[in-house]
């Protein structure tokens, strides 16, 4: 009992940890975390719900995202991550228990006397060593604290991956939907350049036209053929985009997708929530807090092994000369006690990686409060550029509605010799370009909302699992 009582004492006092313990950082004050762009037309304070997309109200977004957070890569790489963590933080909580080890033996020795007599000799023996670490000043509880903090952030990254992926996915689609919009207005606008021309070719054998008249009517007429090829392209690269993000080859892109022609519009207020629920929720403002948890812990770990380590050892045996003593009284054997081992830091080493530790925390504090305000500002971002497209595009609205009318009056007038044939020519012209760059309002109006979405970090709370093959099909 004598020599056991170091032992215990050590083991009472195994709870004691050394190096910092660690304090979430206080969050910001509701003012400094107010976002002024809520206040504008077009956005509500209401809180964000969990699948955002759902307020576009189409069954193809709906499907084609739930397909990519199933099936992407990327998703798929992240999980795979999160797994590597949690196994990384079984291994630190098996620094808690005894480890231990089963052993069999023979030996067949000879042996020579003063005589030059030989004699052979066998020993057979069987064993079980055990040791268990005491966590006297708190290595083995910092690593598991880093490890599980690091686990927190894996699965923070994951939850971060699903955001970034609904909002591409969403944006890939309504990319494809407005390049096809684009495409339907590009051969509009041929169609209608094509019947001044064809206009303009009658009135010039008539002679009541100039060839240049007939020029200029073919310039207008080519230019608009031009932005056709680039559209349809870009229409196509869309849809190629989408069908990586959702996990299938290029070629086998959506054939709904590919098939739309309008981009998707939440038709209510968009729900942003407020400035606080925002730092809650968005994915990597938690990553940024647990890594700087994992970094503080690590702290302590390294400050641990400036200390000695105690390691209680124990084995038990059985050995005899011949195979049938084993188990007898004579042929058992145990040992018991301490280990205790220092490495004294005398080069400075173990100083170092302790003062390594205190920098790494250090740089995750900055990076934490850096993505606190990287989080506030692409939120802030995000809603004013949303706020200007809607309002863009409902100027682009009023003046398309106003170019129609021009153009139809122009034709109008021209057919009854009121106005000349550049007047009409103008007139057309503007009705052009005007639908064109509503075209464009449209499609830059609905990647605002999705950016809007994708800023707020929400989507993902009811994620379906990840699928750990490829989507089949």
């Amino acid at each position: 009992m004598k020599a056991l009582i170091p032992i215990l004492a050590a083991v009472a006092l195994s709870g004691c940890m050394v190096g910092p313990n660690y304090k979430q950082p206080a969050p910001l004050s509701a003012p400094a975390s107010t976002l002024r762009e809520t206040a504008m037309a077009g956005v509500s304070p209401t809180p964000l719900p969990d699948k955002w997309w759902r307020l576009f109200d189409d069954p193809n977004v709906d499907r084609l995202v739930e397909q990519a957070l199933v099936h992407n890569t990327d998703l798929r790489v992240a999980a795979a991550n999160l797994q590597r963590a949690r196994a990384v933080l079984s291994e630190s909580r098996a620094g808690l228990l005894p480890t231990g080890g089963a052993s069999a033996e023979y030996q067949r020795q000879r042996s020579t006397d003063l005589t030059g007599r030989k004699a052979d000799t066998d020993f057979f023996a069987t064993g079980y060593d055990a040791s268990y670490e005491v966590d006297l000043f708190g290595g083995v509880s910092r690593s598991i604290q880093a490890a599980r903090a690091d686990e927190q952030a894996a699965q923070a990254q994951v939850d971060a991956a699903r955001v970034s992926v609904a909002a591409e996915t969403a944006r890939a689609y309504a990319s494809a939907c407005s390049f096809a919009a684009q495409v339907a207005v590009a051969r509009d606008t041929v169609k209608l350049q094509s019947d001044t021309l064809g206009l303009t070719q009658r009135l010039f054998d008539a002679g009541r036209g100039t060839l240049r008249d007939v020029d200029r009517a073919s310039v207008l007429v080519e230019q608009a053929n031009a932005q056709l090829p680039v559209l349809e392209a870009e229409r196509r690269a869309s849809l190629y985009a989408l069908a990586v993000l959702t996990g299938t080859p290029p070629a086998e892109f959506d054939a709904a997708a590919a098939s739309c022609t309008r981009a998707p519009e939440a038709g209510a207020p968009l729900p942003v929530g407020d400035g606080q629920a925002l730092l809650a929720r968005r994915p990597d403002v938690r990553a940024a807090e647990r890594t700087l948890a994992a970094d503080i812990a690590r702290v302590g770990v390294a400050t641990a092994d400036l200390y000695p380590s105690i390691r209680l050892l124990g084995s038990v045996s059985l050995g005899a000369s011949k195979l049938g003593d084993i188990g007898k009284p004579q042929s058992f054997g145990f040992s018991f006690g301490p280990l205790i081992s220092w490495n004294f830091p005398l080069n400075g080493a173990a100083r170092a990686r302790v003062r390594q530790a205190q920098a790494d925390a250090t740089g995750s504090l900055a990076s934490f409060d850096g993505a606190v305000l990287r989080a506030l500002q692409e939120t802030e971002q995000a809603l004013a550029r949303l706020g200007g497209a809607i309002q863009r595009e409902a100027a682009l609205r009023r003046a398309v509605a106003a170019s129609d009318d021009a153009a139809r009056l122009s034709r109008m007038r021209f057919d009854y010799g009121a106005d000349s044939f550049l007047q009409l020519l103008d007139a057309e012209r503007d009705r052009a370009s005007n639908r064109g760059a509503l075209a464009q309002a449209t499609a830059d109006r609905a990647d605002a909302q999705i950016t809007v979405f994708k800023a707020l970090g929400g989507g993902w709370e009811t994620a379906p699992p990840i699928a750990d093959k490829p989507a089949q099909r």
